[in-house]
């Protein structure tokens, strides 16, 4: 190991230990050297290694714990999409046409992972969605927008996928956090439900282009009903 140029500093370390836990040198579940130890192993000063380590914790790479040694995670689809949130947020908020663009991706991405739910449920799989589906049925108010985007986030797991699954639910989460009070719309409980019985049923019966028609009607009334609340005097 050669010393670091200053110049390089920090980008370098997270470079090198980028590389070591991807070669395998540090595996999921081990802990990276003590700070002291990268320091001498890369030649630098305190700061850089610790600007290194906040960044990897960032990137979802590892995972620190004060008064220990950071340890590497094991890689997922959800923490990963879970690193984006905050930023996806602020994109939202900053990007006049963010709604839009969200809920555009989100109907695109539904409407295939229902054909795919729809192919591929199983008995445990569909008790989970009848839970879910049942669940929205007795909520109201902040109860019925997370019993809602439960449902969503079941018939994601239903496909078996980890990274649609986690990407639906990164998706979810950003459309809820943003316009929080735009997702439980007074008066649109029944219809919300009615569509919810429509995709379950379809999903059941195996009927893939059912599923998928329930679905885009579903989502599309949802995003048009965004539209107009949004117009609205706040």
């Amino acid at each position: 190991m050669n010393p670091i140029e200053p110049r390089k500093l920090s980008r370098a370390v997270i470079d090198r230990l980028v590389e070591a836990i991807e070669t395998g040198t540090y595996k999921p579940g081990e802990r990276l050297p003590a700070e002291r130890d990268l320091m001498a192993l890369y030649g630098i000063g305190r700061p850089a290694v610790r600007e290194a380590l906040q960044a990897l914790q960032a990137m979802g790479l590892i995972h620190i714990t004060h008064g220990a040694r950071a340890r590497v995670v094991e890689p997922a689809a959800a923490s990963i999409i879970g690193q984006m949130s905050e930023a996806m947020i602020q994109l939202l908020n900053a990007k006049p046409s963010g709604l839009d663009e969200l809920k555009e991706a989100r109907l695109l991405l539904e409407c295939g992972l229902v054909r795919i739910a729809a192919s591929r449920a199983t008995a445990e799989g569909m008790r989970a969605l009848l839970m879910a589906k049942e669940a929205c049925e007795t909520a109201d108010g902040a109860a019925l927008v997370a019993a809602d985007m439960a449902f969503h986030r079941q018939i994601a797991a239903i496909s078996g996928n980890s990274f649609i699954a986690a990407a639906t639910a990164g998706m979810l989460e950003w459309l809820t956090r943003f316009k929080r009070s735009l997702v439980a719309a007074p008066g649109a409980e029944r219809l919300t439900l009615a569509e919810h019985q429509r995709i379950y049923d379809a999903i059941a019966a195996r009927d893939a282009d059912a599923a998928a028609v329930a679905m885009t009607e579903h989502l599309t009334r949802a995003n048009a009903l965004y539209s107009v609340l949004l117009q609205r005097p706040r």
